[in-house]
């Protein structure tokens, strides 16, 4: 007997489900620009600014492959994710918690550790003082209480953080065309011509440095999974009736006080409405997020290789790009090395702003849905914002360099997280959707690749971290 849209989905662990129907898309593209560039924004921190210009730096261009790869990949699982909220309203998160009611908590758990310590924070901080001088761990300490503050205030998160991350991928795009008029040499761009075509695999760096490059190009971890949240704030699909996160201080409380999801059946009428979304936001991740990402990762790999590459003893850290201002003052001005370090700083700024709403929107949503469904969801995550504020300030004040356990834990969680989800997201959205919403062919094959990819990357990563880990313990 055929099942109704409502009778698809178990209720035993979660909320109960609506029927309606699904909401006209908009007419014009622009309406639904926000959440890939949000994507773009928060995943242009350290792989872009450090790791793949690094890795320039030390073996040419001849590794940006991975890039298109990496960003391909995470596309298909970002897709995928959209697929499952464009159709139902609710996050994958809590689709996952329908097969087992801790699954969203085991992911956003995993979210919070990794994300403990302030790196982002610390190396926008560092950056300001190639600057200004300064001491990084009170600049750092500043900018979490302004971040922690920023999310406190603002009427609507989405939109505050949609314009932050905006302005952030703005001011990248003008610093890298700045970059192609100033300083990016023709070598670099013969070069590129060149390792395009003879790609490789240069192990010399480390195995585990190239493939963390390869899978976390773009997001990673659970910055994926928060695509759920964004794209639903943002009003997509289904995720028009759900209520959006607001400040308990300066907006208008919009939570329901009972979670629901709402489903449509699938009819003409809803079909044809559902192709329209699903061609908008498939179009809306690709030439925000993807584009965004591999040309910024492709022109800042550029700069470093017309910079510092052959440079001796440079480090895979922040440090490696105070010798890239320096060199860019020598080689074009004082001006364009100081513009350099400003853009960096505000970058990884944005980027740690990005982290702490999306960690903190994770598992509010998860919270709220399974264990604390008679509290306010924005309540929730505001305390989970002070939560990382004051533990990131606890850290600073203490004097601790990064603690090798928090190392090893985002260096496993990553790869993990998505070995896991790329394999719940096939169940999901194969048992839970319509027949004619589930996923088919090349998308099949890209979830099963992702299942394979971050298997053998968290089972890598595990044996190398967990040697590391024990050498330090003993």
């Amino acid at each position: 007997m055929t099942q109704t849209a409502a009778e698809r989905f178990r209720s035993r662990h979660v909320h109960e489900v609506k029927v309606r129907d699904l909401p006209d898309a908009p007419r014009s593209h622009w309406r639904i620009i926000g959440p890939g560039v949000i994507a773009a924004g928060v995943g242009l921190a350290s792989g872009e600014f450090i790791l793949f210009p690094y890795i320039a730096s030390q073996v040419g261009l001849v590794f940006l492959w991975a890039a298109l790869v990496g960003l391909i990949t995470q596309w298909f699982l970002n897709m995928e994710i959209e697929r499952y909220t464009l159709a139902t309203g609710e996050t994958a998160l809590t689709g996952f918690s329908r097969t087992w009611r801790h699954w969203g908590l085991v992911f956003a758990i995993m979210t919070y550790f990794a994300n403990l310590w302030p790196g982002w924070a610390t190396s926008s901080a560092t950056m300001v003082t190639y600057i200004f001088g300064g001491e990084p761990r009170w600049i750092a300490i500043g900018m979490l209480l302004l971040i922690g503050i920023t999310l406190t205030l603002a009427p609507v998160i989405y939109t505050v953080l949609e314009r932050v991350e905006f302005l952030k991928v703005g001011l990248v795009l003008l610093f890298i065309v700045v970059a192609l008029i100033f300083a990016v040499t023709t070598d670099a761009w013969s070069t590129l011509g060149h390792d395009i075509v003879r790609p490789e695999f240069p192990t010399e760096l480390g195995f585990a440095l190239m493939l963390s490059a390869l899978v976390f190009a773009g997001a990673g971890g659970g910055q994926n999974l928060v695509q759920s949240n964004w794209i639903r704030d943002k009003g997509f699909g289904m995720g028009a009736y759900v209520p959006r996160l607001v400040s308990p201080v300066t907006g208008r409380e919009e939570a329901a006080p009972e979670s629901v999801a709402f489903v449509f059946e699938d009819n003409e009428a809803n079909m044809a409405r559902w192709r329209q979304w699903w061609k908008l936001a498939n179009k809306e991740q690709l030439y925000t997020f993807v584009l965004i990402t591999l040309v910024t990762i492709t022109l800042m790999s550029l700069l470093a290789y017309s910079t510092v590459f052959g440079v001796p003893g440079l480090a895979n850290s922040v440090s490696f790009l105070e010798v890239e201002g320096q060199r860019l003052k020598e080689l074009v001005g004082e001006w364009f090395g100081v513009l350099f370090w400003a853009i960096g700083a505000v970058s990884l700024f944005a980027a740690a702003m990005g982290i702490v709403d999306y960690t903190s929107r994770l598992a509010a949503d998860v919270l709220k849905v399974s264990y604390l469904r008679r509290t306010s969801e924005n309540r929730i995550y505001f305390a989970l914002v002070w939560g990382l504020v004051l533990i990131g300030i606890a850290v600073l004040l203490g004097g601790f360099d990064q603690p090798l356990v928090l190392l090893v834990i985002s260096a496993c969680v990553g790869g993990l997280m998505m070995f896991l989800y790329s394999g719940l997201l096939l169940l999901i959205n194969k048992k839970f959707l319509p027949e004619k919403v589930r996923p088919r062919g090349i998308r099949v094959i890209a979830l099963i690749w992702g299942v394979l990819l971050f298997g053998v990357f968290s089972v890598l990563t595990l044996k190398e971290q967990g040697a590391k880990l024990l050498d330090w313990i003993g």
